[in-house]
C-alpha cells in the first residue's frame, strides 16, 4: 500500500509539472514566437510599400472659384487568396508599439502565427459592408488581448498597399459562438443594406476561456491614399515599423 501511494503521488506530481509546462508554453512561448514572427511580417510588408512612412503636409482648402473638391472614394482591393497579406492594423489604445498583420482567412495556420485573420467573404477595407477580423486574446501573439479596453471614438487604422483606412470604435458586446450574424454586412441585422463601412473584430471571451465571443464594432470614418503618408496619430509608429525600431 505504501509503495502504491508513493507511485501515485509521483504520477500526480509529474502530471502537475507537465500541466504547468503546457500552460507556460501556451501563455508565454506561443506569444513570444508569434509576436516575433508578426513583427517581421509587418516590417517586411511596410518596407515594400510605395508611400512615405511619414505624414505629408495637407493641401490647402480650395479657394473661391476653385470648386468644392471632394475626397476620392476609398480604394477597395479584391479579396486575396487564403494566407495572403492584406495589410497592417494600428490601434493606439493597445499601445504605441501595436502593429499587427491582417491575413486572409481564419484557419489555425493564420490565427496561430500570422496575426489577425480576415473572414473570407466579408468586405475588404474601405468597402461598404462589414470588414470582419478574428484574433486570439491570450495565446499565439494575443493580438486582441486588450479588446475590452477600447473606448468609443478610439481610432483603428488599417494600412494596405492602397492607403490608410480610419475606423472609429463605437461599441462592443458579448455573444455566444453561434452568433454568426455579427459578420453580416450590417452586423446583427439580416435584412439591412448599407453604404457604410464597418470593421468588426472578434475574439474569445472570457479572457482565459472560449465559452463566449467578444465583438468590437467600428465604423469607417475616412481614408487617405498611400501617397499622403500615414495619419498623424500613427505617423511615428509607422516610421518606427519601417525603420525596424
Amino acid at each position: 500500500m505504501s509503495r502504491t501511494l508513493q507511485i501515485g503521488g509521483e504520477l500526480f506530481l509529474t502530471a502537475g509539472v507537465v500541466l504547468l509546462l503546457f500552460v507556460a508554453w501556451q501563455l508565454w512561448w506561443t506569444n513570444l514566437d508569434a509576436d516575433a514572427r508578426q513583427r517581421e511580417v509587418v516590417r517586411n510588408f511596410a518596407r515594400g510599400l510605395s508611400g512615405p512612412a511619414h505624414a505629408v503636409a495637407s493641401q490647402p482648402e480650395p479657394g473661391p472659384g476653385q470648386g468644392n473638391a471632394r475626397p476620392p472614394a476609398p480604394a477597395v482591393a479584391s479579396e486575396p487568396e487564403p494566407g495572403a497579406m492584406i495589410g497592417v492594423v494600428y490601434v493606439p489604445r493597445f499601445g504605441t508599439e501595436y502593429a499587427r498583420p491582417i491575413v486572409q482567412g481564419t484557419t489555425p495556420a493564420v490565427l496561430d502565427s500570422l496575426g489577425l485573420g480576415h473572414y473570407e467573404g466579408t468586405a475588404m477595407p474601405g468597402a461598404a459592408g462589414n470588414f470582419a477580423l478574428a484574433g486570439h486574446r491570450q495565446t499565439h501573439g494575443a493580438v486582441l488581448d486588450n479588446i475590452d479596453t477600447l473606448v468609443p471614438g478610439d481610432g483603428i487604422y488599417v494600412q494596405t498597399r492602397d492607403g490608410y483606412y480610419i475606423y472609429r470604435f463605437r461599441n462592443s458586446e458579448i455573444v455566444l459562438p453561434s452568433a454568426t450574424d455579427v459578420l453580416l454586412p450590417v452586423p446583427r441585422q439580416p435584412s439591412a443594406t448599407t453604404r457604410d463601412g464597418y470593421l468588426t473584430m472578434t475574439s474569445c471571451n472570457p479572457r482565459f476561456g472560449s465559452q463566449e465571443r467578444i465583438i468590437a464594432y467600428s465604423l469607417l470614418e475616412s481614408w487617405q491614399p498611400a501617397a499622403a503618408g500615414p495619419p498623424a496619430e500613427i505617423a511615428a509608429q509607422v516610421a518606427r515599423t519601417v525603420g525596424g525600431g
